[in-house]
């Protein structure tokens, strides 16, 4: 009787749990949706990411005792599944068209000429006081074009932009990314939905996916597209989901039902649906505009979190564009307003060596000048002789440059092709090109379980050290930084005359300089060398963490420096108590 009687009650506590479960997996989407919605496209997070992660993993632990209530749109279905044999097509019932290209101000102007001609609208002088034609504003994201597809609110295909009419099938990457909604939010959105954008990689996630590449040995990405472009073409969707993508919606392709009437307007209502659209969105009215709003966000290109190569001006009013219409390739009512170049080709006319505070000799290329961004660039950074063998650069090659904000120009690759016959290596010195010392290639020890490993690092330093005037003057401009010792009025130029003068072979030297020696020097007169003296006797009393720091000690930052600060106060403060009495 027992065991009958027991059945029902075990099978109603299952119930019950299940139902519990559902309701509360429910509850916790919505509300891991709204918080992501908050995130993603309001910038506005809700939460500390602790609070987050604590509800994601309940939902992601509920869902494993209750497989069954797993379902697509669940925040935790961004993992990735098994890997693809090969991406599918798809074919754009829209096709994705490119936009054309303006490199001048007056391709802007003609572009707007040719707006108001198509619209038959007065043409107004240089900047139309006319009728104003009113545009869209944003800035061009340098990322990779998708399509994605809305069947009910749900996400159901996404694809490549290809060739503008055929592209690939990527829809178990872009599920991957995380401020893509797998369910469309609030309600009004047409039953077939097709929101087209570019799905990039922000800055900082870039530098993090390259350190992460060179830490295991990877390849590591030349720039944030190609990074993005590389990570949504992996059959692999776990590898997408590993890297740091975001989607920044710009318009949409096919709609079963009604849109607003306006370009902003209808990238309005995809905001509200739960798609992240771009926060430098505004509206110019008449080119005026269109060219302040384009020489403000050039300002600010290196302050935003993403990679920009220009801005997108779109005739606001969705019936002017039905009425301008296309070309072939493009539409007759966008363009794209493109920033000078940031990368370029030229040639590596030498590789020299120049030797730092600590004496790494660090490899420079001199490069035939060329306009990049805007700026004449000669030089570029090599990092280390490592990087040299990894770019497989020789000298005569020519080379791609890139410039980003202002930053020393880098060398990111060698177009092989065009490798001359009397190329050279780049070999590093065996002396030192300042001092003459012997140059020696650093080397690493890994100690693990009472075993000793050692293995070659990759810097190559000058041995001399005080006793090379290149380290000697690397040292004293460290010695008396602001963060240091603090010395005011000792700036490069003037510690490179104490050095080349004699009047000073280490920093303590810079104690034992007297008023008549400093005013000997170029550029002072009696103020400002009483002013430099006065400087120096106020750093005779630093805190210890400012001194150890301005040692320049290999490896011992401010944080160290602080660290043995405290260490010290500590065993200062024990020394004094007797552990007897």
């Amino acid at each position: 009787m027992r065991s009958r009687s027991a059945q029902p009650q075990l099978r109603l506590r299952h119930m019950v749990s299940a139902q519990t479960a559902a309701e509360r997996i429910a509850e916790l989407r919505s509300e891991i949706d709204a918080h992501n919605y908050r995130y993603y496209v309001l910038d506005e997070p809700s939460v500390p990411d602790a609070e987050y992660d604590r509800l994601f993993n309940e939902l992601k632990a509920l869902e494993a005792e209750h497989p069954e209530l797993v379902t697509p749109e669940s925040p935790t279905q961004r993992v990735g599944g098994e890997a693809l044999a090969a991406f599918g097509q798809v074919r754009h019932e829209i096709p994705m068209l490119s936009l054309g290209n303006a490199f001048e101000e007056q391709d802007l102007l003609d572009f707007d000429r040719r707006v108001r001609e198509g619209l038959d609208l007065p043409a107004g002088d240089l900047f139309g006081d006319g009728a104003l034609v009113e545009y869209s504003c944003e800035p061009k994201l340098d990322g990779l074009a998708v399509s994605l597809l809305y069947d009910n609110g749900h996400l159901v295909r996404g694809a490549t932009r290809g060739d503008g009419t055929t592209g690939e099938d990527i829809s178990a990457n872009v599920r991957t990314v995380r401020n893509i909604p797998l369910k469309l939010h609030g309600s009004g959105w047409p039953r077939v939905l097709e929101v087209r954008g570019e799905i990039y990689m922000p800055k900082a996630g870039f530098e993090a996916l390259n350190a992460r590449q060179l830490e295991s040995g990877g390849k590591t990405f030349a720039n944030p597209r190609n990074a993005a472009a590389g990570s949504l073409r992996q059959l692999d969707s776990k590898i997408t989901a590993s890297r740091p993508l975001e989607l920044c919606a710009y318009g949409v392709g096919r709609s079963d039902g009604d849109l607003p009437g306006t370009h902003i307007g209808i990238l309005e209502a995809l905001k509200g649906w739960g798609l992240p659209i771009s926060r430098e969105l505004k509206l110019a009215r008449g080119v005026a505009e269109c060219r302040t709003y384009y020489q403000a966000i050039g300002e600010k290109r290196d302050a935003l979190p993403y990679e920009i190569d220009g801005v997108v001006f779109k005739v606001n009013s969705t019936a002017q564009q039905r009425e301008l219409g296309f070309r072939a390739r493009e539409p007759r009512w966008a363009i794209a307003h493109k920033f000078p170049a940031r990368e370029e080709v030229t040639e590596l006319l030498d590789v020299e060596f120049q030797v730092g505070r600590t004496g790494a000799i660090t490899p420079v290329a001199r490069l035939k000048p060329v306009q990049v961004a805007g700026v004449t660039v000669s030089n570029a950074t090599l990092h280390n002789m490592d990087e040299v063998a990894r770019l497989g650069v020789m000298i005569g090659d020519s080379v791609i440059v890139r410039r980003a904000g202002d930053v020393i120009p880098q060398i990111l690759g060698v177009i092989a092709d065009r490798r001359p016959a009397n190329a050279r290596a780049v070999s590093v010195p065996t002396e030192c090109p300042v001092c003459g010392s012997a140059v020696e290639r650093t080397q690493l020890i890994k100690r693990s379980k009472g075993r000793e490993s050692v293995s070659e690092g990759s810097i190559y330093r000058c041995v001399g050290r005080l006793a090379c005037q290149a380290q000697l003057k690397q040292a004293i401009i460290h010695f008396v930084s602001r963060r240091a010792m603090d010395i005011d009025g000792l700036g490069d130029k003037i510690v490179e005359q104490l050095v080349d003068t004699d009047l000073v072979s280490s920093p303590a030297d810079l104690y034992s300089l007297t008023y008549e020696q400093v005013l000997g020097l170029e550029g002072f007169a009696e103020v400002s060398s009483r002013n430099l003296i006065k400087s120096i006797d106020a750093s005779r009393t630093p805190s210890l963490a400012r001194f150890v720091f301005a040692l320049g000690i290999p490896d011992v930052g401010e944080g160290t420096a602080s660290f043995w600060r405290v260490h010290l106060d500590r065993l200062t403060a024990s020394a004094g108590r007797c552990r007897t009495c």
